[in-house]
């Protein structure tokens, strides 16, 4: 019901309920009930009315539109609105629809004006900036749900044209907490091989922790399947070698690979991809990001605001609160992480990893590059770990035989990058 006497009521019916109560036929408490209001505003109707009977009227006129908006944030507007449809036409940018939440939270944020979502939305459909909704594609149902942390983290990386003025395609790696929907990882990168992979685990591994479970699609980064990935392997030495790294790693480490069995059976990092996807390009568009540094710098500020400031749309909670909240509740599977024995360092575990058997020389070759290093067994196999640093260019090699360093040496990463890298 509405609040407003003047839409329930015209003028005469309440002069008539006010003759009545200046004739004693009707209280006061009772016409208060009759339209639905206080005291006060009593008091004011019938005030109103003897001052001047005959010009007393319940209706009234604005002087200004309640709704107004300068023309300044009106230009900014269509400016947005504009550069979203600039967005959408571009084919090689995976943007297909206006964000007028995002117009809202620019204006906001870069004008300081409170834009009401529906006002945006009315001059988008007034000015042709508007995409009808498609139906909504029916969800896919096997979800894993989880009642702690680190019980399952789902990671993934997918490709975009995130910079559409650097002209340049990037990886985003991802890697989400499937209980809380924390972000512990987000990352653009040139290119989607097997170390900026292993970094991602390392973080989380050593910040927060062992978690029970990962899941992943069936990559060749994470899986290998015969027939499909043999050509990738056929001139590696050992068969063990088909082994992804990545996933020689999680099982060392005693975390268990759970493989996808469709892309949507992942949805719940999907789902994030998506959000950070749309705004990730709108952002870049609009701060005239070419590089991936610049890149990554946006990304930090919108995953900080992901875990820490949003409420996640499906437990209606903020991701770094839940998770906080199953910590203090001891509602966690991460375990610290310990380096295995016999290795000595976090380089023997988060490594590219190969046997090579040592020729008459004391030498092993790695993309036909002899290394000769000390007690080295002839004719016997060893166990290199290799450490690339990205900073430096440097790799570092730290062979293994029986259980015992034997040595450590440092070669150019650009000499042997072609291996696994």
């Amino acid at each position: 019901m509405s609040k407003h006497i003047h839409k329930r009521f015209t003028t005469e019916q309440v002069k008539d309920l006010i003759k009545r109560y200046e004739a004693g036929e009707i209280s006061r408490v009772n016409i208060e009930t009759i339209l639905g209001i206080g005291q006060t505003r009593f008091f004011a109707l019938i005030k109103a009315y003897r001052d001047n009977p005959g010009s007393f009227n319940i209706c009234y006129n604005r002087s200004n539109p309640t709704r107004y908006l300068n023309q300044k944030v009106e230009k900014r507007i269509i400016q947005e609105l504009t550069a979203s449809q600039k967005l959408i036409d571009e084919k090689n940018v995976p943007i297909w629809r206006y964000n007028y939440s995002f117009i809202r939270q620019t204006l906001r944020e870069k004008d300081h004006q409170d834009v009401a979502l529906s006002t945006i939305i009315k001059r988008a459909q007034e000015h042709g900036f508007y995409i009808p909704r498609k139906k909504a594609v029916k969800t896919h149902d096997r979800e894993v749900l989880t009642n702690n942390v680190g019980e399952l983290i789902q990671h993934d990386s997918s490709q975009h044209l995130f910079a559409p003025k650097s002209g340049r395609k990037w990886w985003l790696i991802t890697s989400i907490d499937d209980h809380s929907r924390f972000i512990f990882y987000a990352k653009l990168v040139e290119h989607d091989t097997t170390w900026p992979h292993i970094l991602a685990i390392r973080y989380i591994f050593l910040k927060f922790g062992l978690p029970l479970r990962f899941y992943i699609d069936s990559d060749s980064i994470f899986r290998f399947v015969r027939n499909r990935d043999d050509r990738h392997y056929n001139l590696l030495p050992s068969a063990d070698e088909t082994r992804p790294q990545w996933t020689q790693i999680l099982n060392e480490c005693q975390v268990k690979p759970v493989f996808a069995l469709s892309p949507q059976a992942k949805g719940k990092v999907e789902r994030p991809y998506g959000w950070l996807q749309d705004h990730l390009v709108r952002l870049c568009y609009r701060e005239n990001v070419t590089s991936l540094t610049q890149g990554n710098l946006i990304l930090g500020q919108e995953i900080n605001a992901y875990n820490f400031k949003r409420v996640h749309s499906t437990v209606q909670e903020i991701p770094h609160l839940r998770y906080q909240r199953a910590i203090k509740d001891n509602r966690t599977l991460f375990r610290p992480f310990r380096i295995p024995s016999p290795f000595q360092s976090t380089k023997d575990i988060f490594s590219i990893r190969m046997d090579r058997t040592v020729d008459a020389y004391r030498s092993v070759t790695i993309n036909n590059l002899k290394i000769r290093f000390s007690n080295a067994p002839i004719y016997e196999k060893v166990h290199l770990r290799i450490h690339p640093d990205i900073t430096t260019g440097l790799s570092e090699i730290r062979f293994w035989y029986k259980g015992h360093l034997l040595d450590i040496q440092r070669v150019k990463t650009q000499l042997i990058d072609p291996v696994h890298f």
